[in-house]
């Protein structure tokens, strides 16, 4: 039996409505995915779909995204959906490099925004 794979979410406040349409409009599909979340990412989708069970990280600036490529190195990681505010200056920046630089390295695929997180989750099954 194949390994139920896992999915990082991630959303900067800005877009976090993203992420809730996305997971809404893929729900059937993510259902089948360990999912991992940042915690306010994981909150706002919890509050949209109750039943979509999500492991919670920590919060994405005080140190959620570093788990996040922590996890992405040990392999635990199938892909990373990241909803990135590109209109916003935000003060973790560093970890955001880190975190493309990872999955980079790693042959992990990283979504940045819908149309790129809907090919992947279509990719991985």
């Amino acid at each position: 039996m194949d390994k139920k794979k896992s999915l990082a979410l991630v959303a900067h406040n800005n877009k976090k409505i993203d992420m809730v349409q996305f997971c809404v409009e893929h729900y059937k599909k993510l259902k089948n995915y360990d999912l991992f979340a940042t915690d306010g990412t994981a909150e706002s989708i919890r509050k949209v779909c109750p039943t979509l069970k999500i492991n919670r990280i920590g919060h994405g600036p005080d140190g959620g995204d570093v788990h996040i490529s922590y996890n992405i190195l040990e392999g635990k990681f199938d892909a990373l959906l990241f909803f990135i505010d590109t209109q916003t200056a935000h003060g973790h920046e560093h970890d955001i490099q880190t975190l493309i630089r990872t999955c980079a390295t790693k042959n992990v695929p990283f979504a940045l925004n819908t149309s790129t997180a809907r090919i992947v989750i279509d990719g991985l099954n």
